[in-house]
């Protein structure tokens, strides 16, 4: 059995990827990103544990995908992999960022050889340009550009990093602990992506699939007389609202569903419980804000959505087109792919007898085409 644990980082914001996606939910094919670089490295067969680190809002969603271990990370990539660390109980350990996604065999096969030469491992390329430091032209050969995966000591790596001291690569802790390092010749096709043009220099990944993906979400509420009434975003003109946790907006709450359930991620109780207080009387249109940005960073597009609220009263007719534009606005897409409409139960159930209205959506969503940038 190996005595390696692979620890994957992904609990990164994208902050510098400067899109609406965070780089590790770019779809391969159906993977995300985390997924593709995962699973490739396990067909290696060289390792003796998987973890992948991940953000809060992340970690459940990324659970539904695949049975890796994963380790809620933190705000710092030390941090993040301090915490995975604890996790660790293998004599060695192999720590590389989701963003390098290109990283053949080879080169993970060349880098364990070295296992036992040093605490740490460490990849580099060459610099080919001249470099200037502080106005001051050095010698270009004493310049590395380090790289991830890096291979340590698991027990020297965890006390070098056992300090308040930021380093940006495992190497830099453990030679500032005392520790050694031995380089070896790095890959220039296991590039990293950091900024959103990077993607263009990868040749290894795949396009997303263009497949469509479809949710459908159904909710009801009943007639409150001391509440008032929102639908579909649109305050109505009413005697009466919704009994509800929240605003009680039945239309939003069953296109949340809709929109979660097209991307397989639950439903609008698991998100927002409603025996939370947070959630107490809040604008539905907020909750719908969240999902949506969830659904984007995710890796996600909406397609079009398509609304049919049943209720014998009151009459919607003329508010169906502020709903189209209010929520159009919301999904940040046009209103013609916001569909309303509506209809009656034939004075049939408890929505025929006029105490409550019941709404049907559905929802396509397709993978963000990142070959298009």
């Amino acid at each position: 059995m190996s005595d390696i644990t692979l620890i994957l980082l992904a609990a990164g914001s994208s902050s510098r990827f400067e899109c609406n996606v965070k780089k590790q939910w770019l779809r391969i094919g159906h993977e995300p990103l985390w997924q593709y670089v995962a699973r490739k490295c396990v067909e290696t067969k060289l390792f003796h544990n998987v973890i992948i680190t991940s953000s809060g809002d992340d970690i459940e969603f990324m659970k539904s995908y695949d049975s890796f271990t994963f380790v809620e990370g933190s705000i710092t990539r030390q941090s993040s992999l301090k915490n995975a660390l604890k996790e660790v109980d293998s004599e060695y350990v192999l720590v590389s960022d989701i963003a390098r996604s290109c990283i053949s065999e080879e080169f993970l096969k060349k880098i364990i050889s070295k296992k036992g030469k040093a605490d740490c491992i460490v990849p580099y390329l060459k610099v080919n340009d001249t470099i200037v430091y502080e106005n001051k032209t050095i010698d270009r050969d004493k310049v590395k550009r380090i790289q991830t995966p890096q291979l340590s000591r698991t027990s020297v790596l965890k006390d070098s990093l056992n300090t308040d001291i930021e380093f940006t690569d495992e190497s830099s802790a453990i030679v500032a602990y005392g520790g050694s390092r031995e380089f070896i010749l790095g890959e220039s096709e296991a590039n990293k992506i950091t900024f959103i043009r990077d993607l263009n220099t990868l040749s290894c990944l795949s396009q997303p699939s263009n497949d469509i993906l479809s949710g459908t979400g159904f909710d009801v509420h009943a007639f409150d007389d001391n509440e008032d009434m929102y639908l579909g975003g649109v305050k109505i003109d009413s005697n009466f609202g919704f009994k509800a946790h929240s605003d009680g907006d039945v239309a939003l709450h069953a296109l949340i569903d809709a929109l979660l359930g097209a991307c397989g991620m639950g439903d609008i109780g698991d998100i927002f419980p409603d025996s939370s207080d947070e959630f107490k009387n809040i604008d539905s249109k907020i909750l719908l804000q969240r999902v949506v940005k969830k659904i984007y960073n995710f890796g996600f597009v909406i397609v079009n959505v398509d609304l049919t609220i049943a209720a014998e009263q009151p009459r919607i007719g003329k508010y169906k087109l502020q709903m189209r534009k209010t929520i159009a606005e919301i999904l940040n897409c046009e209103s013609s792919r916001v569909n309303i409409k509506a209809t009656t139960t034939e004075k049939l159930g408890f929505i025929g007898r006029g105490e409550g209205v019941g709404v049907i959506a559905n929802a396509n969503l397709k993978y963000f085409d990142w070959t298009k940038i």
